[in-house]
């Protein structure tokens, strides 16, 4: 009896482990995702930091699920995810603050 509930927990453990990191279909094409020009400088982000987020998001947010556009979410909405999301990358603080950056078109 204690070997199956080893077992079961240890299965139940795999699979929760593996479906952690999982594709929804439908990703949207990263080519519509909008590219980062002066005109989208604001006082809190640089021409170079938009486009370093973008590289990051690109980069790191599509290894497990789609990735989103950032004119889906509002700024709140960017920040309250992306609070969640950036820890469990391997992604440092300064790079997620990039990545908000670019998602939240440097209004945060």
């Amino acid at each position: 009896m204690k070997k199956q509930l080893i077992f079961s927990l240890a299965i139940s453990g795999m699979i929760l482990f593996f479906s952690a990191c999982k594709k929804d279909s439908g990703t949207t094409d990263p080519s519509e995702f909008y590219v980062p020009t002066a005109a989208d400088v604001t006082a809190s982000a640089t021409l170079e930091e938009l486009q370093q987020g973008r590289t990051l998001f690109l980069n790191n947010c599509g290894e497990c699920h789609v990735l989103y556009s950032p004119d889906k979410y509002n700024v709140g909405q960017w920040q309250e995810k992306l609070s969640v999301m950036i820890p469990r990358t391997p992604m440092t603080a300064a790079e997620g603050l990039l990545v908000t950056k670019y998602l939240t078109r440097g209004k945060i």
